[in-house]
Parts: C-alpha cells; structure tokens; sequence
C-alpha cells in the first residue's frame, strides 16, 4: 500500500500501485481467458472493502481497488455468454504484513514528502499514526479471508461479491446509506483526521 495525501502522492508510486493491484491482475486474467472459456471456470478477484469506501491518507489504494472492481463488474457483464462468473471477496482489514509494518510504511512516507507537504499534513500523519493499532487489533485472521476466496471459488451460484466478517459486512451496508457528509465525518474520527489544519 503507498500512503500518503494524495497532493504529496509521487506519480510513479500511483503508478505502481495501479500496475500491482489493477493491470497485474487483469494481466494475468487474459492471460488464463482461453482456458476458463474452455472450461467454464470462473474469476475471483481479491478488491477490499476500500474499493467501495475510501479512506484518507490511502487514496492511491483506493483508487487501484475502486478501479478493480469496476474492470471485475464489467467483466461480469462481458463474460456472461460463455457462463465465466466473475467474483469480487472484498475484505476490510486483514492481519497481514501490510498491517503489522504499517507504522514503517507511514514514517517512510512522511519521511519522503517535501518539508511543505509534511507541515500541512502533520495532523493527518499523526492521526493515521495513531489509527493504525486499532486497525490492526481489528484485523480479520488470513485463514477467514482463504476460507471466504474458497468459498467465492466453490458456491455453486456464486454471488458478485463476499464480504468476509460480520463487521466489515455491517460497514458496507451502512457506507452505502450513509450520506457522503456523515460517512465523511465517521472515517475523519475513525481515521484521526483533522477537522482544522
């Protein structure tokens, strides 16, 4: 993940964030289209819950799983003649590396933004810093995820998407009907955004 403010973002780390998580994964599925036609098999792309709600301070991964999901939601419509089912598992935060060296990944961003870029960001480096336990004590376990992926591979009438975990299910649902303002609010003090530079 390159975090960061998007204003201070380098565009060749939005590029690789979108070459990892977007054209790598649309890369290596035309790559298996020939033999998933022939069998009838099905795609399942792992998104994230940020590929429908974006959070501060991650803009260039939310931007790559947004991204995703529509390339999968298209693919879901063109594919349909030949019976490819097309899956997104969009889980929340997942006891990873990404989350057990978070605070590094934040201090190495911080550290590589221009001096003007650090000033006015300094409360939001400094919330997000102080987020990042929180997230990570509600990381869901790796084998939830793997078992819901299985699932997404497996159900004989697979769904668009699976959200693993009640708590990220219940988040989906209540950021899809919230309005903007007030799910703004909530991921500002969930995220430890300023409300004043």
């Amino acid at each position: 993940m390159v975090p960061g403010p998007v204003e201070a973002l380098a565009l060749d780390d939005l590029r690789r964030q979108l070459e990892v998580n977007v054209v790598g994964q649309v890369a290596v599925t035309q790559a298996v289209l020939p033999r998933l036609r022939e069998s009838r098999g099905r795609i399942v792309f792992v998104s994230s819950l940020n590929g429908r709600v974006s959070t501060p301070m991650t803009g260039a991964y939310n931007a790559s799983k947004f991204a995703l999901e529509a390339l999968a939601d298209t693919m879901r419509l063109e594919l349909r003649p030949w019976s490819i089912r097309v899956v997104l598992v969009e889980p929340a935060a997942i006891d990873t590396d990404i989350w057990r060296g978070a605070e590094d990944t934040l201090e190495s961003a911080a550290a590589g933004l221009e001096p003007r870029h650090r000033e006015l960001y300094a409360k939001h480096i400094a919330g997000y810093r102080k987020a990042i336990p929180r997230f990570r004590k509600t990381a869901a376990p790796v084998e939830a995820v793997a078992a819901t992926i299985e699932r997404a591979l497996t159900d004989a009438r697979p769904r668009a998407r699976y959200v693993p975990g009640a708590g990220p299910r219940v988040q989906a649902a209540l950021a899809h009907l919230t309005p903007a303002p007030a799910l703004d609010a909530v991921l500002g003090l969930g995220t430890g955004m300023p409300r004043r530079p």
